[in-house]
Parts: structure tokens; sequence; C-alpha cells
């Protein structure tokens, strides 16, 4: 599995008559044991979220409505851009990396993660993230 930031398609199961559902099952298409859920919703256009990476935690995250915009950075300054406007699609962001996120009106964004809430595996600053060693 790569341990950059990238796009991972999900099967769509259904028809446009009956409707689809999406799984995801570790090991077979999630890179790590899911340990927390959450979402976000009701987010502003004018807003953006994220603003900070984590020390070990691995973020599997899907846009379930609307588009959801990632603007992605890792420690050798490695930009990516990555657009979520699919229930079937998810974006990988492996440890190390920031992120800078923007929704569309009524997005919600799902999160799978591969660890419980620890306030001390944030990195908040950027500056703080740049100069964090490996």
């Amino acid at each position: 599995m790569l341990k950059e930031p990238h796009i991972i398609k999900f099967d769509k199961i259904g028809s446009s008559q009956l409707g689809f559902i999406t799984v995801a099952e570790y090991p077979q298409n999630i890179p790590f044991e899911v340990k927390r859920v959450y979402w976000t919703y009701y987010t502003p256009q004018d807003v953006t979220r994220g603003g900070h990476a984590h020390k070990q935690l691995e973020q599997l995250i899907f846009a379930v409505s609307g588009t959801i915009e990632f603007n992605t950075e890792d420690l050798d300054g490695n930009q990516q851009h990555f657009i979520l406007d699919s229930p079937s699609t998810g974006i990988y962001i492996p440890k190390l990396i920031w992120r800078d996120i923007r929704f569309s009106h009524n997005a919600v964004l799902l999160c799978l993660a591969s660890e419980q809430f620890i306030e001390e595996d944030y990195i908040r600053n950027y500056e703080d993230f740049k100069s964090f060693s490996k």
C-alpha cells in the first residue's frame, strides 16, 4: 500500500433503480484497522478546515454527500490536490501529512481513523510540522 495520500476507489454495488451500497472492510480495501469513526457536516463553504497533521494517525475519508477538496503536503514539501465527489471514492491520508479541507454546501465528510482521539498526536502549527523529524 502506498504511504502517501492517494485516492482509493471502492466497488459500487447496486443500480440506479434500487440504489447503491459501498463496503469498506479491513484488510480487503482499508490499509489499517479502524478504531474510530466520525463525520463532519454543516461546514460553511467559506471555511477551511483541517490545518493540521498527525504523528501516527492514518485516515480514510469519504464525501458521502457533496464535494470535499483536500490540499495535502508531506514533510518533503510534495503537495497534492484531491477532489472527493462520489461516496464510492475515498482518500487515504497516512501519518505526517498536512491537510487543508474545503467543503461544498451540505457536504458530509465520513472519516475512518486508525487510532482513537489523542490530542498529543496532532501537529496544529504549520511551522512545527515543517520542522518535524521523521
